[in-house]
């Protein structure tokens, strides 16, 4: 996860520590967490209103401007979806 996006706070004391709720993620480690390929991504993102919102990371409301992922939010995506298998089981 080599392209991670930190957003850096304020007070050097807060900068020392990872916080997941003010980094950004882009699709490749979208990819690798969730374990869906981007086409699945656009159909979740339409489908389902549980799936992260995209961050827009520029002014550009064109097709294929930049966008990236709250790390935070896509972990707790992830765990929700565990715990739904556990309900099932």
């Amino acid at each position: 996860m080599s392209n991670i996006i930190h957003v850096t706070p304020a007070s050097a004391d807060a900068r020392s520590t990872y916080d997941p709720a003010t980094t950004i993620i882009r699709m490749d480690e979208l990819e690798a967490i969730t374990g869906i390929k981007r086409p699945t991504v656009y159909k979740r993102l339409k489908d389902d209103p549980t799936f992260p919102k995209p961050v827009p990371l520029s002014n550009s409301k064109s097709r294929g401007a930049p966008v990236g992922w709250v790390l935070a939010e896509v972990q707790a995506w992830v765990r929700q979806r565990i715990a739904l298998r556990e309900v099932a089981a």
